[in-house]
C-alpha cells in the first residue's frame, strides 16, 4: 500500500501499432520552444470576471495559427465564446462517431507572494536543464500544444482519418468552464454530435510514485472527483477594538475552519480504489497483496496507512480546504461581518448534501451562514473494455512498450462534465512523464514539464490520433 496515488482499476498490456501507420517524426527541441513561447502569453483566469483580460488570448491564438499552418489549412477552425477554439478534422466515414481531443488555455493566477519562489519567472516560457518552466507547462498548454503538433505532423504525413477527430480547447476551465467548455459542447450537442469517447486533460506516466516498484506506470484517469464550494460567513456586533465583543466575527469564523479541519471526513476505501487495489494485487509483493485481496479484514488497517501520506488519503476521503478569507476594513475597527470560502473535491459515491450535513454537524453553530455556491456533477467513470480505453492504452504502448496501463481516479474536476451526455465515455490522459516531485508545482511553484516528457506526449497523442482515425476494432 506504500504510496498508491491517483491509480484505479486493471492493468493492460502492449499491442501492435496500427496497420500501415507510420509514427511522425517529433524534434523535442522545437516542441519544447513551441510550448516555451505559449507559455509566454499569460492567459490568466481570475475568480474575479471583471479582471479578464482578452489580449494575451488573442496572442495566443495569432500564435497558434503561425505556428501550426496546416492545422489552420486543413481542419475547420471555429472560435466559441470569443476565445476558445473548437477544430474538426472530417473523417471519410460519416457513420464513425467522432473522437474529441481536449484541453484548455487558460491557466491559474500566481500570488504575489509566491514570486520570488520561482526559479524562472512564471511567464517567462524559459527552457533550462531538461525543463520547460511556467505556468501552463503541466496544466495544461502542453495538452493544447501537444494535439496541435500531433495533428500538424499527422497532416504533414498525408494522414487521413476515417473517423472525424474533433479537438476543443476551452479558455476558462480553471473557473469552470461555464463560458469555453459549456459552449463548445452546446455547439456539438445543437448539431446532433454523438461522441465515441473523449480525452481530456489530467493523466500521466510515472515510475518513482511506488505503486509498483521499478516499472512505468500511465494513469488513465476514467474517472474525477466532484468539485464543489460553499460560503461561511460570521457576524457581530462593530465597534471599537478597545472595546470588542466576546467573540468577534472573525473569531467566530476561525473557530468555523479550525473544527472543519481538525475533524475531516472519515475513510473510506471506495469501489473505484477497491478495483485498483484488485488490479494491483498481481504486481505487488506477497504481503501487500494479501492485504489487499482481504480488505474485509485489512480495510482500516489498509487505509489509516496511506492516510498517512496527504495525497494518498485524497483517495480515500472528500478534502475540505479553506482558500479564502476577508473581513475588516482596519486594525482598530471590529467588523460586523467576516467570510471565507471553502472548497472540497468529493469521493464518488458522496453528494454535495452529504457535505453540507456533515459541515453543519461539525461546525455546530447556528451563528455560521453557510451557502452553498459552485459544484460539478462528476460524470459516470469511463469503460476500461471499450473502443476509446483501447486506444489510448495502445497508444501508450506504442511508446513505452514496458508501460503498465491502469484506469484512475482524478483527485481535481475537469470540462469532462460539460460533454457528459454527448460522449460514451470519457477519459483524462496527455502521455507526459511526471515525477512526484513536480506534482506540487501544478497551481503551485515552479511548474514544469521535462522536454523529453512533452516530446514523448506528443508522440503518444498522434499514435492516439492515428487509432481513434480508425474504425473500431
Amino acid at each position: 500500500m506504500h504510496r498508491l496515488l491517483l491509480f484505479v482499476l486493471l492493468a493492460s498490456w502492449a499491442a501492435p501499432g496500427p496497420a500501415g501507420a507510420e509514427a511522425i517524426a517529433v524534434d523535442a527541441a522545437v516542441v519544447a520552444r513551441h510550448l516555451a513561447e505559449a507559455i509566454r502569453f499569460p492567459t490568466v483566469s481570475h475568480q474575479d470576471p471583471e479582471r479578464f483580460d482578452a489580449q494575451p488570448f488573442e496572442n495566443l491564438l495569432d500564435h497558434f495559427r503561425a505556428t501550426y499552418p496546416l492545422v489552420h489549412e486543413r481542419l475547420t477552425v471555429e472560435r466559441i465564446a470569443g476565445y476558445s477554439l473548437l477544430l474538426t478534422w472530417q473523417g471519410s466515414d460519416p457513420e464513425l462517431a467522432p473522437a474529441l481531443f481536449m484541453s484548455h488555455t487558460d491557466v491559474v493566477p500566481v500570488e504575489q507572494e509566491a514570486l520570488k519562489g520561482w526559479t524562472h519567472p512564471p511567464f517567462g516560457g524559459v527552457i533550462e536543464g531538461d525543463f520547460i518552466w511556467g505556468r501552463g507547462s503541466l496544466d495544461v498548454k502542453s495538452g493544447v500544444v501537444g494535439w496541435l503538433e500531433a495533428a500538424e505532423g499527422l497532416l504533414a504525413q498525408g494522414f487521413e482519418p476515417a473517423r472525424s477527430l474533433i479537438f476543443a480547447f476551452g479558455h476558462d476551465e480553471e473557473i469552470g468552464g461555464e463560458q469555453g467548455a459549456a459552449a463548445l459542447a452546446a455547439t456539438l450537442r445543437e448539431r446532433g454530435v454523438k461522441l465515441s469517447f473523449l480525452v481530456d486533460e489530467g493523466g500521466f506516466l510515472s515510475t518513482d510514485l511506488g505503486l509498483v516498484p521499478g516499472k512505468i506506470v500511465a494513469q488513465i484517469n476514467t474517472a474525477e472527483k466532484t468539485y464543489f464550494t460553499i460560503h461561511l460567513t460570521a457576524r457581530s456586533d462593530g465597534g471599537h477594538s478597545s472595546t470588542p465583543p466576546a467573540h468577534t466575527a472573525v473569531g467566530k469564523l476561525a473557530t468555523a475552519i479550525h473544527r472543519l479541519e481538525a475533524n475531516p471526513f472519515p475513510l473510506r476505501i471506495s469501489q473505484p480504489v477497491r478495483d485498483l487495489f484488485a488490479a494491483l494485487a498481481p504486481h505487488l509483493p506477497l504481503g501487500r497483496r494479501l492485504a489487499v485481496n482481504n480488505l474485509w479484514l485489512t480495510g482500516r488497517i489498509v487505509a489509516r496507512r496511506m492516510a498517512e501520506d496527504p495525497l494518498q488519503a485524497a483517495m480515500l476521503r472528500t478534502t475540505t480546504a479553506a482558500t479564502m478569507i476577508s473581513g475588516g476594513v482596519k486594525e482598530n475597527v471590529v467588523p460586523k461581518r467576516a467570510t471565507a470560502t471553502v472548497n472540497f473535491r468529493i469521493l464518488p459515491g458522496e453528494t454535495p448534501d452529504d457535505v453540507l450535513a456533515h459541515v453543519r454537524a461539525v461546525i455546530d453553530n447556528p451563528e455560521i451562514e453557510i451557502e452553498s455556491d459552485t459544484w460539478s456533477q462528476a460524470p459516470r467513470p469511463g469503460r476500461v473494455d471499450a473502443f476509446g480505453y483501447q486506444v489510448l492504452t495502445d497508444a501508450v504502448h506504442d511508446v513505452y512498450p514496458e508501460a503498465i496501463v491502469v484506469p484512475g481516479l482524478l483527485l481535481g474536476a475537469t470540462d469532462t462534465r460539460h460533454y457528459a451526455d454527448i460522449a460514451d465515455d470519457a477519459y483524462r490522459f496527455l502521455g507526459g512523464m511526471v515525477t512526484r516531485a513536480q506534482i506540487p508545482s501544478i497551481h503551485g511553484t515552479d511548474e514544469r514539464i521535462g522536454i523529453e516528457s512533452l516530446a514523448n506526449a506528443v508522440r503518444v497523442q498522434a499514435r492516439v490520433l492515428q487509432r481513434a482515425g480508425e474504425a473500431e476494432l
